[in-house]
């Protein structure tokens, strides 16, 4: 694990010298997710201006519920998004093929190479956000504690799956399609899962569990509900060992595109 960590610093050090070298673009990333923000919370706001609940929640539960989520989107941003673009560069052009040579786990050099800097710097408008309607709904000192330990579990659960979907890139030519299905994805994850009905929801909760990243965690902080919590966590196991299963199979169906 120290060695993983030593390396993982030298690829946070060297993604932040590279995106610190261009300040257009690293001001305008800034900007994108402060917009991404306001449109996001502003859009329930407008909702609840026209309606006093939305299924069993008011306006301060489902803004915790979105905020909670931004925040799992921001650390997925700041850790994770660049290396699935990555992802699909590297195979299209064999660039893979020298990430496979390291002596390294190979999910660990594609999917945690590239840190998002920019990312960092609109932490405290996320992390505030959720802290002030955490506070609004009068979250106890337990649920507090928890908080932390729900964001891990809501990230691990959206990389999981997003590393399963990306392994369909090893069968493509191009995996833009992919990534977009995966943007569109966490678009879905980011209501609560009352939003849905019938067959969809049943599916959004086992068969690709994307409902489960934030339902699970909020509806146990608001009314001690552990039946998705639980589920939650079964499904991560689970996923963990598809995960080792069809990245194996990915591996060795990968031909290099530099050969």
């Amino acid at each position: 694990m120290k060695h993983y960590w030593n390396v993982y610093k030298k690829f946070v050090s060297t993604s932040v010298s590279v995106e610190t070298s261009f300040r257009t673009s690293f001001i305008l990333l800034v900007l994108m997710d402060i917009f991404f923000f306001a449109s996001t919370v502003g859009s329930v706001s407008f909702i609840y201006d026209h309606v006093a609940t939305i299924g069993p929640w008011g306006k301060n539960q489902l803004l915790f519920f979105i905020t909670f989520m931004l925040m799992i989107d921001n650390l997925h941003m700041m850790i994770f998004s660049q290396s699935f673009w990555e992802f699909s560069f590297s195979i299209r052009t064999g660039q893979l093929d020298y990430t496979l040579l390291k002596p390294l786990h190979t999910i660990f050099s594609v999917f945690f190479r590239h840190f998002r800097a920019s990312s960092v710097v609109n932490t405290p408008l996320f992390l505030g956000s959720l802290i002030y309607n955490g506070m609004k709904i009068n979250l106890s000192f337990l649920d507090w504690c928890l908080m932390p330990v729900f964001l891990i579990l809501g990230l691990v659960l959206l990389v999981i799956i997003e590393f399963i979907l990306s392994t369909s890139m090893f069968w493509m030519t191009d995996g833009t399609g992919i990534n977009f299905l995966r943007m569109q994805m966490q678009q879905l994850a980011r209501w609560p899962e009352f939003v849905y009905r019938g067959v969809i929801r049943k599916v959004l909760m086992t068969v690709l569990p994307v409902l489960l990243i934030g339902s699970g965690p909020v509806h146990f902080l608001l009314g001690g509900k552990w039946n998705n919590l639980a589920l939650m966590g079964g499904m991560i196991v689970v996923l963990g060992f598809v995960l080792s299963f069809v990245w194996g199979v990915g591996l060795r169906r990968y031909d290099s595109a530099s050969s």
